[in-house]
Formats: C-alpha cells, sequence, structure tokens
C-alpha cells in the first residue's frame, strides 16, 4: 500500500480531544486531554495495516503543532509522543 502524507487530512476532533485521520476507512488518532494550560497526550493508534507510512509521525506533528500555537505545555505520556519529541528537537520548548 501506497500513502500520500501530503494528501491525508488531519482532522482535529475536540469534542472527542484528538487528532484523527481515516485512510481506507481505518481510522488513525493522536489521543490528547487538557488540563488547565497544559495538553496530555495519552495515546497515539494506527491500525496495523497502516503502520510504517508515516501516519503517526503526521498526526503528532499537527498535535504538537496545535499545542504551539495555542500557548500549551506538552505533557508526553504516549511513549511515541515522548520518541517523537526526542527525535525532533524543534518541539522541546514544548515540555515547558
Amino acid at each position: 500500500m501506497t500513502i500520500d502524507l501530503d494528501q491525508l487530512h488531519i482532522y482535529h476532533n475536540q469534542p472527542a480531544q484528538r487528532f484523527e485521520v481515516s485512510v481506507d476507512g481505518m481510522l488513525s488518532v493522536a489521543e490528547y486531554r487538557r488540563d488547565g494550560n497544559r495538553i496530555i497526550f495519552t495515546h497515539t493508534g494506527v491500525p496495523p495495516a497502516l503502520r510504517g507510512h508515516g501516519i503517526a509521525a503526521k498526526l503528532v506533528r499537527a498535535a504538537l503543532e496545535y499545542a504551539r500555537a495555542e500557548h500549551l505545555i506538552a505533557v508526553p505520556v504516549c511513549w511515541y509522543v515522548d520518541a517523537f519529541i526526542r527525535r525532533n528537537p524543534e518541539y522541546r520548548d514544548l515540555l515547558g
């Protein structure tokens, strides 16, 4: 399967507190919860058939850009978000 990441539209589902994208009817998510000026990233999930295509990274990048725009402190409880921030130092300032 080939996935064009540039064609994926990440949707910020605020009522559900998650960023999501659907590919071939399969939903991938980056979930969070708000706590004052903090955004706590709790889970990133991509169906097995879609893993390895960069979808999780695209979701997390969108979520972190939202945190930056809203001047929120990121709390990466999710291991994937934590690893993403460590690999992408341009987001370390969000850790407060």
